[in-house]
């Protein structure tokens, strides 16, 4: 068969074989009486076969090897090829989040692309200090790259950077939510926890909205940091959480903090005192509980409060007891 027939049976072209030629990787076992090249069956057959090595991704030296060397061992060269291939597509997936980040900040011109790889950039860099620079400086960028701003946000373990970009992302204001909520059901706690912790920081009715969704959820750090930001911003609906983180020792003067700036206003002031006191344990383990609860009691105003207080002067721990006792006297004393 000649050249011709060949490169148009088998797909490869007149040149490319005239190359494996010239490489040695395949030559014509015979002649015409013209002098044409003439390949056999044989041939054809090692054509198909150095394709198909190709079509794996190795190179023309590594298919000669293979094809030739008889100590070449296929199960090494494919190890490699499998890290090759692994690093190529881990490559190509970074610069296709990049590629999207670009897009999803609707650049008007190639001024605004340059300056939004700059900010990319920069958010990766290794330096913690080069990230908060560069979160803080995400305030000239324009547009704002929000998605690139919420995925370093989510991920980021320094603290000093992620309370700049929480910062950074509080002033995209609504338009970061959607994907914090796809942080808030991350199976990574520590994802679940900074994405709670920047919506805290965003205003607006939605953000309310994502936090409350938060409370109900079975991280009990998110809903702790749900409780407080929204216990910070007068929800009531934030009391049986924060009671809970009271109760259960987490945060717990964070807790009772917001908790007493809630009972200033008089409607809840009651309320709150009647759920702290209905939480107090009975039992070997329920001293610490009990005074905890009964510091959180201290700071609650109200005839409800006091009356609890008054109980627990009498407490058979003596420091829920002390504690209680002192409390009273200082509302006396008022």
């Amino acid at each position: 068969m000649l050249i011709g027939e060949v490169a148009g049976r088998s797909g490869v072209s007149a040149r490319m074989l005239r190359h494996y030629e010239s490489l040695g990787l395949v030559s014509p076992t015979g002649r015409t009486g013209s002098g044409y090249r003439e390949y056999s069956g044989e041939d054809i057959r090692r054509i198909f076969h150095i394709e198909s090595l190709r079509s794996l991704g190795l190179s023309l030296r590594d298919v000669a090897r293979a094809l030739d060397d008889p100590g070449f061992r296929p199960s090494e060269l494919v190890d490699d090829l499998v890290r090759a291939t692994q690093e190529r597509i881990t490559a190509e997936t970074a610069l296709l989040a990049r590629l999207r980040r670009i897009g999803a900040a609707e650049p008007a011109g190639w001024e605004e692309v340059l300056q939004t790889v700059a900010l990319l950039q920069a958010l990766g860099s290794d330096s913690p200090g080069q990230r908060q620079r560069a979160a803080l400086a995400s305030a000239d960028t324009s547009p704002l790259p929000v998605e690139a701003l919420v995925e370093a946000a989510l991920g980021e373990t320094d603290p000093n950077v992620a309370g700049a970009l929480r910062w950074a992302v509080a002033r995209s204001g609504e338009g970061a939510l959607e994907l914090l909520a796809q942080g808030l059901a991350s199976a990574g706690p520590e994802v679940r926890e900074r994405a709670v912790r920047a919506i805290a920081e965003i205003p607006g009715e939605a953000a309310i909205a994502l936090l409350r969704t938060a409370l109900a959820s079975q991280d009990a750090t998110v809903r702790g940091q749900a409780a407080l930001a929204l216990g910070a911003q007068g929800g009531a609906d934030a009391v049986p959480a924060l009671i809970d983180m009271i109760v259960e020792g987490r945060n717990d003067v964070d807790a009772a903090d917001a908790l007493s700036a809630l009972a200033n206003r008089p409607a809840l002031a009651d309320r709150i005192a009647g759920e702290l006191a209905a939480r107090l344990p009975h039992g070997p383990a329920a001293p610490p509980v009990r005074r905890r609860l009964t510091q959180a009691l201290a700071d609650i105003p109200g005839a409800t409060a006091t009356r609890a207080l008054a109980d627990l002067a009498r407490d058979e721990d003596p420091a829920v007891a002390l504690t209680a006792a002192y409390v009273l006297t200082l509302r006396d004393t008022r």
